[in-house]
Order: structure tokens, then sequence, then C-alpha cells
């Protein structure tokens, strides 16, 4: 079964074979090349399951990829109830496939209350119930797009590297600590919700910038990686 989670940047691929990983990798949204090199050398998948936020046209592109395997390939999209996850959206199909992925991954985890965290383009904040109910969740740019908004839309702002510090005394270190106090601030204010209401939390992080981000939450978390393409494989493993 060879599993996809196409990103806003980025496509990441597992190959599962009896329930293991046998290959992994990514590749740049723009680097179809390097794409087809990587799916030359595997083996026939059984099975193509895809995470795709990237739009239609990325799904266009990815079909002509995987053609030569004569598999279809299926698009997840998220569901009232599947794998243990009940769909509080008020839309239930409009929730991100790669969020509602995550979700499965993380209770299949937990089997708790969770905060599920990805540090990506796009930063999501998303809470489980105890009872595996998707209570709802934040979007807010993420750290990078931060940065890139900053440079792009300001004419004296300057996309510097920067440091974090309490009272930033020049531009980069303030940006750079701006962004960070928003994120982790987001991030820590849902964390305190869910645990007034359950007591006892987790809070799983992964994604791109979950390094740069984690350390400055001041709560306990875990880094998982990859939760999107495991809970592809839960939905391919479980029929659902």
């Amino acid at each position: 079964m060879l599993l996809l989670d196409i990103g806003n940047s980025r496509c990441k691929w597992a190959l599962v074979q009896d329930g293991k990983w046998m290959r992994q990798g990514v590749a740049g949204n723009t680097e179809w090349l390097a794409l087809q090199l990587a799916f030359a050398d595997l083996p026939p998948p059984s099975r193509i399951l895809a995470s795709n936020v990237a739009g239609d046209a990325m799904a266009q592109r990815l079909r002509a990829v995987c053609a030569g395997w004569g598999c279809p390939l299926e698009f997840v999209t998220a569901s009232g109830e599947q794998c243990g996850v009940r769909n509080g959206y008020q839309q239930a199909g409009r929730l991100g496939s790669d969020r509602w992925a995550a979700l499965i991954a993380a209770w299949n985890r937990v089997h708790g209350a969770c905060l599920v965290v990805n540090c990506g383009t796009a930063t999501t904040v998303d809470a489980l119930s105890d009872r595996g109910e998707f209570l709802g969740g934040l979007i807010l740019p993420g750290a990078g797009l931060m940065q890139q908004s900053l440079a792009t839309n300001t004419a004296q702002l300057m996309a510097e590297k920067g440091v974090l510090r309490d009272f930033p005394l020049n531009t980069a270190d303030a940006i750079h600590s701006g962004i960070l106090r928003a994120t982790a601030g987001a991030i820590r204010h849902q964390f305190e919700l869910l645990k007034a209401r359950y007591g006892i939390v987790r809070c799983l992080i992964g994604g791109g910038a979950a390094d740069v981000v984690q350390p400055h939450l001041d709560l306990p978390s875990e880094r998982v990686d990859n939760l999107v393409l495991k809970g592809l494989q839960i939905i391919g493993e479980t029929g659902a």
C-alpha cells in the first residue's frame, strides 16, 4: 500500500507492507522528476491512498505520476465518523483530509483527550475529546509564512534570522520572537481549554517547523512525525 500526504509545500510518501513501512520519502510539490524516479524503484502497490490539500491541479499531476501502476488513486476525505473518531465540524466533508487523517492517527495512539498540532505551511491546532470526538481547531499561518508575509508586505522589515528574546531590541529578533510567541500562545491557550474540560490531556506535535516551536511551548508535548501518513495507514488497514 502506497500512502501520499500532499501538503501545501511538500509531498511525503510511505510504502507499507504487512503493517511495516518499507520505504518512505519526501519531495517538494514542484519536484515531479524526483518523485517519478523514487516511485519507479517501488514494487506495484496494491492500493494507493492520498491526502491532498494542494488543489485539483496537484491531484491531476499525482494521477499522472501513479498511472503506470494501473491502481486507482484514492483521495481520502473527512467523514462523519471513521476509525473511532467522530467529526464535529459543521460540514464534516469540509474538514481538511490532512487534519482528519492526523486526528485518526492521534486517537489510535492516545485514546484520550488530545491536542493535535501540525506546524507546516499553516499551523493547525485540533482538539480531540476523551471519547474521540473532534471538538474543533485553529488554523493560523505557519512560522515561515508569517515571516514571509512580513518581508513581502512591509517596506522595512527584512526576513533576517533572529533569536527569541523577552524584550527584543532589533528587528530580526522582534519578528522571530513575535512569530514564536503568537504560535506558542495559540497552542498553549487551546491546551489549557482542553485541560480545564478533561483534566489529563496529551499534546502531539509534528510538522516541518515543530523543532522551532516545541521548545517554547512550556507544556508537556510529544513529537510525533508523519501523523497524516499514519492516519492514512490506519484508514487503509481497517478498510474504512
